[in-house]
């Protein structure tokens, strides 16, 4: 008697939590994570990673060869425009250029009265001037004011003869000398400078080269404001505008990428040649709209979409969407401020009763489970 009443209450106590178990499912069911459209401010920006340089730079080389003589200047010194900053041994040259000169000094003096005494005078003024340009290649002066990066020669060492200038502020074949011909250099302007006796960079004139996406790039247009971030300075940034857009792409991996230039209008103190940094553009803003998750926003099949919830019903709704930016979303029509939105991949939180199990075999005839709930041990 004992063990039937015993049973009895085991029973009704098991039926009373599967009774409320079960409504606490069908709560949990109901409830929706959902996410308030607000009105606010959105910002789209796209991004790229590059190395600082400088963009104005020479490589630069003596115009003739010979003999080093003096070096004036070493890695790291700054320089003003016209300073000497390396010399050949000149006494061949020297030698030259007085022998040119007796020589014209000479056909001035016979004139040109006829076309053989003309020639000859055209021959001697250009040997003259040939001889001068090989004088004052045997000089390096710096064409801008800046810092030397790098010296690749030494005292008593040989020189080449190709003069090379490089960088988007250089000229080439500029202030190599005094009396210096531009024919006695030859330049690539836009190439990153490298391989010249001596490297100039102007340090207060940066610049980023970063390579966008061809879904991004055609966001960027030049005047565009950026901001520049340092992966080696923490909290420090600098300022920087849009300044170039390379028209031709280049492939890595499948992927479609243009170089973008950002020259620095503002350069913190920190920050030094050859550092990582990362550029930001803002391409699109809008203040004053109604915002919705980024994450909230659907397209397919061409159609812009969010899920509304309106009275406990989850409906897909159209929308037409303005700026898009990482985190915020401006929605132009099809929501209003302070409706629901359900984010997608939106999960119930149901109660455990339907997953709730008693244990078979101990209590219950057969060890069966509790009706409608887990299964016991005979499933």
């Amino acid at each position: 008697m004992t063990n039937g009443a015993l049973a009895v209450l085991l029973l009704g106590g098991a039926a009373l939590a599967y009774a409320q178990l079960g409504t606490g499912q069908a709560a949990g069911q109901t409830a929706v994570r959902t996410v308030t459209a607000s009105r606010g401010s959105v910002v789209a920006s796209v991004s790229a990673s590059g190395a600082v340089e400088s963009s104005k730079s020479r490589a630069l080389s003596f115009g003739t060869t010979g003999t080093v003589e003096k070096i004036y200047v070493k890695a790291g010194d700054k320089v003003s425009k016209g300073d000497l900053l390396a010399r050949l041994d000149d006494d061949a040259a020297q030698e030259s250029l007085s022998a040119a000169k007796a020589t014209y000094d000479e056909a001035v003096d016979d004139g040109t009265s006829t076309a053989q005494l003309y020639a000859s005078y055209i021959k001697a003024r250009n040997a003259y001037r040939e001889a001068q340009r090989t004088v004052a290649a045997t000089v390096l002066k710096a064409p801008f004011k800046g810092t030397i990066t790098a010296v690749n020669g030494s005292v008593g060492g040989s020189s080449s003869g190709s003069g090379s200038g490089s960088g988007s502020g250089s000229s080439a074949g500029a202030g190599q000398g005094t009396g210096q011909s531009s024919g006695q250099s030859s330049g690539s302007a836009g190439a990153q400078s490298s391989g010249g006796f001596i490297e100039l960079a102007d340090t207060g004139k940066l610049q980023l080269v970063g390579t966008f996406t061809e879904s991004d790039v055609g966001k960027l247009k030049n005047g565009q404001e950026a901001t520049v971030t340092f992966d080696a300075l923490p909290g420090v940034t600098a300022t920087g505008k849009v300044t170039q857009i390379q028209p031709v792409a280049s492939t890595s991996n499948n992927v479609v990428q243009y170089p973008v230039t950002v020259t620095f209008t503002k350069v913190p103190g920190q920050v030094r040649l050859g550092q990582t940094a990362t550029v930001e553009v803002v391409v699109g803003q809008a203040d004053n709209v109604v915002t919705v998750p980024s994450t909230a926003v659907s397209t397919s099949g061409g159609q812009t979409t969010v899920t509304l919830l309106r009275n406990g019903t989850q409906t897909r709704t159209p929308v037409e969407v303005g700026v898009q930016g990482t985190t915020l979303t401006e929605i132009k029509s099809g929501v209003s401020e302070g409706d629901q939105i359900v984010p997608p991949a939106t999960t119930t939180t149901g109660g455990t009763g339907g997953n709730l199990r008693f244990g078979g075999g101990g209590g219950f005839p057969g060890g069966g489970g509790v009706p409608g709930g887990g299964p016991g041990g005979g499933r």
